[in-house]
């Protein structure tokens, strides 16, 4: 059975926890990270030496980074319709799950730790201020997209894309701030909470 490490707090085990029951992926779970078992632990850092989860392992093979998790869930289970087989359709699924992992992600960091986290460490006011900045213009290229696909992410049809994406948006809703109204997003919201699995791990009233 394939095994997740990681605590349910976090995004990115999320990420990978909904794609499971997506896909219909039976898993078992177990606590690292967060107040959990330390990810410095010697017998984590085996499996993954930058101290982060998720980690899954399923038949020996050991990944971690949760985009990657995703995409090969979905190809070994032969999920065509999450990751499309035609070439340019999959590099459109895949375009926006890194624009996920990297520019989206990074424009939220600071917003998060200092206004759900409330990390000691990151209580800049200038600096959160800026991160509140970036995170909507990131939004905003969102929502430009969603009105111009008017259903998911990546194209008409729920695809392995909307699952950072769902989550990344859940975060942005569930954040302490003022919201500019971005319609495209919040109807967005909307049609993915009508899936079970991203109520389940994404709208579950974690940030």
């Amino acid at each position: 059975m394939l095994k997740v490490l990681g605590q349910p707090a976090s995004i990115n085990v999320r990420k990978v926890l909904w794609a499971c029951d997506e896909i219909g992926i039976a898993y078992e779970r177990e606590d690292w990270g967060g107040a959990t078992r330390p990810t410095s632990d010697p017998a984590f850092l085996a499996l993954n030496p930058n101290g982060l989860v998720p980690v899954v392992i399923d038949d020996g093979l050991v990944l971690r980074e949760s985009n990657t998790i995703i995409r090969y869930l979905a190809n070994k289970h032969g999920r065509d319709d999450l990751l499309p087989q035609s070439a340019a359709t999959r590099a459109q699924v895949e375009m926006w799950m890194d624009w996920q992992a990297t520019e989206f992600n990074s424009s939220w960091r600071y917003a998060v730790q200092a206004l759900v986290r409330k990390n000691p460490n990151f209580q800049d006011s200038d600096q959160i201020d800026a991160s509140i900045k970036s995170w909507a213009k990131h939004v905003q290229i969102l929502d430009r997209q969603l009105a111009t696909t008017g259903a998911f992410v990546a194209g008409s049809e729920f695809s392995a894309a909307d699952i950072p994406m769902g989550l990344s948006v859940n975060r942005w809703f569930m954040t302490p701030l003022d919201h500019p109204t971005f319609e495209a997003v919040a109807a967005y919201y909307e049609r993915l909470s009508h899936r079970p699995a991203f109520m389940k791990h994404g709208r579950n009233g974690v940030a």
